[in-house]
């Protein structure tokens, strides 16, 4: 099954590596028109941009801060002058932060995954919504986690930032679902990008990761940016106001295969 994206403006915020690279070129490959929104790493930024136009497809590099107000405006300006407007909104730029349990945990660090993940899913949906909303057409997908349901010993701001991000999407949705928009959530599990290489190449950490996988498998950021292209296209437009996961089974409770 092809979908057909032609002609349709997205924005992918973290779009330069990982998750966001391989919805970049997903999308690409779809025909849509793609902005490639990063924050630093401009070389591996054009690299995302060459490598769809080497597909015969359209896309731009636009620098931005998520987290910041003025940033993001500036942003979607830029956007609006390069492909007059937006379509399609992926919220995927985010952090981890430092692990330390609560008590141990410094302020500021919690304060900025809470900026990236959440404000600046925030922020940005507020700009795409705003051009959403008058054009009565548009979807916004959010790149949550398997930790928006999840408990993650260590990363207390960022399981709370991906469970607040749930949340926002959901009232967002029903906010714009009379404007014809949708919003919603993936949720991927464990995924081999750059950013969890530590747990994916030491064979003791691969195999205690596997044990919470009922597939037997990591995820690819292709199997994601796949998903991330049918949801935002029509044959998902029944779909809004809900996560979906994409974790190999890891939110269904492994240990309980066996009877508890």
């Amino acid at each position: 099954m092809r979908i057909d994206l032609s002609g349709k403006r997205v924005l992918v915020t973290g779009g330069n590596g990982g998750l966001g690279a391989a919805m970049c070129g997903a999308f690409g490959a779809a025909g849509a028109r793609v902005a490639v929104s990063y924050q630093s790493g401009p070389d591996k930024a054009k690299a995302v941009v060459d490598a769809i136009a080497a597909g015969g497809g359209e896309a731009i590099a636009i620098q931005g801060d998520v987290s910041d107000p003025d940033s993001v405006g500036a942003m979607f300006e830029g956007l609006d002058r390069a492909f007059g407007g937006i379509d399609i909104l992926v919220n995927n730029a985010g952090i981890d932060g430092a692990r330390a349990a609560a008590w141990d945990s410094e302020v500021a660090a919690w304060t900025k995954v809470i900026a990236v993940n959440l404000t600046g899913a925030y922020l940005c949906a507020r700009e795409a919504l705003r051009r959403m909303v008058a054009q009565r057409a548009g979807v916004i997908i959010n790149t949550s986690s398997v930790h928006e349901r999840i408990p993650w010993g260590g990363y207390s701001a960022y399981a709370a930032s991906k469970a607040g991000l749930s949340m926002m999407a959901k009232t967002l949705a029903l906010e714009a679902a009379p404007h014809g928009v949708r919003v919603l959530c993936i949720a991927p599990g464990a995924i081999r990008t750059p950013i969890n290489r530590a747990v994916w190449s030491d064979p003791q950490g691969y195999r205690d990761l596997l044990q919470k996988i009922p597939l037997g498998r990591i995820g690819t950021p292709e199997e994601i940016a796949d998903l991330a292209v049918m949801l935002a296209s029509d044959r998902a437009g029944y779909v809004t106001g809900t996560t979906v996961f994409a974790d190999g089974g890891m939110t269904n409770y492994p240990d309980f295969s066996h009877g508890g």
